[in-house]
């Protein structure tokens, strides 16, 4: 008997990334040293107070039945404590708050909570992949907002017909932004809850790099606006701020009644997040309100050192004020494809093309700051060699 996968598995994602896979494979093959800046996996460890507290709670027996598919309440008590001293935003711990299995597991499952087959739902274009991907899973008409330069990536709310508006459950966006590093000030926040309200949308914004922001800039939550708890709810993540890619642990906060029908539906799918995982996140972020303990910094020195490489290979970029990307204009005469391959198989340095986060990507790579100084200065240095022998 043949068995294959169903149809909707087809529309999942973008193809370049099987493709990179096996371009990283025949490249690797040839015993090429590849410096792989494509995906956007940290690669620094969590502080030793956060490994401790993991390693205390592992070895307490009582951790090992099913946790509540919701989150331990300490946890979203930490939550709502970090949530008050970062933003001064007041989140009810019971209803406003539910923990996830990283944003990834909450943005799957968001829209076959929130909609039916046939609802629409407003993405960015470009995007993070499982933003569409998750429409596909239930049966949702995606409505892609295009993200362009010239406009700041910040979405022409009025330009979005009105049909469009009338059928959308929710508009999903994220800034500071993956893959743009594009980032938004309160005034667009200010002016996207009021669209909202208008509109009867709810907004699902993406914060999972507000922790990753440069030259003195800090990121808000939509959450700080007046009256946002009433249509908006956001997603943070504790992978990219504290080092904890691997830990799994994340949470959705705001909008009650959008909170209850995620936490509804993940009590029917999994048993949450493992009890000693929630107690290394609860370190986390206690460990941050002490201490300030950020990221930031790190990733803000290997932004200039390498930008400033790259600069003197001939190849500038405007440096972003927040994530740990880089999203790059490519120079003329290239698809964003073709150079992605050229440089992997002749430079031996991995990036992204545009194109695999939606089709306003094209003419753009996203570089990921994930390689320690000495090799993102080795990846620029490759980069202008390539460049140069092809003038």
């Amino acid at each position: 008997m043949k068995v294959t996968g169903s149809k909707r598995l087809t529309q999942l994602g973008s193809a370049i990334f099987a493709e990179m896979a096996e371009w990283k494979r025949e490249v690797a093959q040839t015993g090429v040293d590849v410096i792989d800046l494509g995906i956007g996996s940290p690669d620094l460890p969590p502080s030793a107070r956060v490994m401790a507290a993991m390693r205390e709670a592992v070895s307490n027996p009582r951790l090992y039945g099913y946790p509540t598919s919701e989150g331990s309440f300490a946890f979203r008590q930490a939550v709502a404590r970090w949530y008050q001293h970062r933003f001064g935003v007041e989140l009810e711990p019971g209803s406003e708050i539910v923990t996830l299995m990283g944003s990834q597991d909450g943005l799957a499952h968001l829209a076959m909570s929130l909609c039916d087959p046939g609802d629409v739902a407003i993405v960015p274009d470009p995007g993070y992949p499982i933003y569409a991907a998750s429409l596909v899973l239930a049966g949702v008409e995606a409505y892609k907002v295009p993200l362009r330069e010239e406009n700041g990536y910040l979405p022409k709310l009025h330009d979005i017909p009105v049909e469009v508006l009338k059928r959308a459950k929710f508009m999903l966006l994220n800034y500071p932004s993956n893959p743009l590093s594009a980032v938004a000030d309160r005034s667009f926040f200010e002016e996207l809850v009021a669209f909202a309200k208008q509109n009867e949308l709810l907004v699902v914004h993406d914060l999972a790099y507000s922790e990753m922001a440069f030259d003195g800039y800090k990121p808000i939550s939509i959450l700080e606006i007046a009256g946002a708890n009433e249509v908006a709810v956001e997603f943070h993540s504790l992978s990219k701020s504290f080092n904890m890619a691997g830990c799994r642990i994340a949470f959705l906060a705001g909008h009650a009644g959008a909170v209850s029908a995620l936490k509804t539906l993940k009590s029917n799918i999994d048993y949450g997040v493992f009890e000693a995982v929630q107690a290394a996140g609860i370190a986390a972020l206690e460990e941050d309100m002490e201490n300030e303990h950020t990221v930031a910094a790190v990733y803000e020195r290997r932004r200039d050192l390498f930008l400033a490489a790259l600069g003197e290979a001939g190849w500038s970029v405007q440096p972003p004020k927040a994530t740990m990307f880089i999203w790059a204009r490519i120079p003329q005469g290239w698809t964003s494809r073709q150079i992605s391959r050229e440089m992997l198989f002749r430079a031996g340095v991995v990036v992204t093309p545009g194109d695999a986060f939606g089709e306003e990507g094209e003419g753009y790579v996203r570089i990921a700051l994930v390689q320690n100084e000495a090799r993102l200065l080795e990846a620029a240095k490759r980069i202008g060699l390539w460049l140069g022998s092809r003038e």
